[in-house]
């Protein structure tokens, strides 16, 4: 005759079987009483937002306001050495449209026109206006480049009036009679 051997519960097993019931059949994680941890909650990452720009307007630090946090700063400088290197990672060579995308990204970080215009150096196309009239038009469509960018890779005004990028300016005032 086979004997069976009984397990004794163990204070694992008894902890189990009373956090569960049929209701909540996982042990609850946080204990009865304690407050739930607000520190994620919207409404205080708002809160401690106002308070910082609070605290940078009224203690007169207002100017550290436009100041760029560590890692934009390195970024910026990196696309700023990329884009005179004229290579991406010191590697691979800049196509026309990483230029442009660095260019635009530069302006949006605050980054002047003249400081960008020193270190880069302006391409000249090669490609007639009528032939690239059309990809410039689905580019802006795709990427909305400021006007001012297409000028690093050699693309002029009259390409971009054609293209639609920058408003005709075959429209003058009239002259005013005397």
């Amino acid at each position: 005759m086979a004997t069976v051997k009984l397990r004794a519960k163990s204070a694992n097993n008894t902890r189990l079987e009373r956090g569960r019931s049929d209701d909540n059949p996982a042990p609850s994680r946080v204990r009865e009483g304690r407050p739930a941890n607000r520190r994620g909650s919207p409404e205080a990452i708002e809160k401690r937002r106002v308070a910082r720009v609070f605290n940078d307007i009224l203690g007169g630090r207002g100017a550290s306001a436009h100041k760029l946090d560590g890692r934009t700063e390195k970024r910026r400088q990196r696309l700023l050495k990329e884009l005179e290197a004229g290579k991406a990672r010191g590697s691979r060579e800049l196509k026309p449209l990483d230029v442009l995308q660095r260019v635009q990204e530069l302006m949006d970080l605050g980054e002047p026109l003249s400081s960008i215009r020193k270190v880069t150096k302006v391409r000249k196309s090669t490609v007639s206006a009528e032939a690239i009239v059309g990809v410039v038009e689905r580019l802006h469509r795709a990427y909305s480049f400021r006007p001012e960018v297409y000028r690093f890779v050699g693309i002029g005004e009259e390409v971009l009036r054609e293209a639609g990028v920058l408003a005709d300016g075959s429209k003058r005032r009239p002259k005013a009679k005397s």
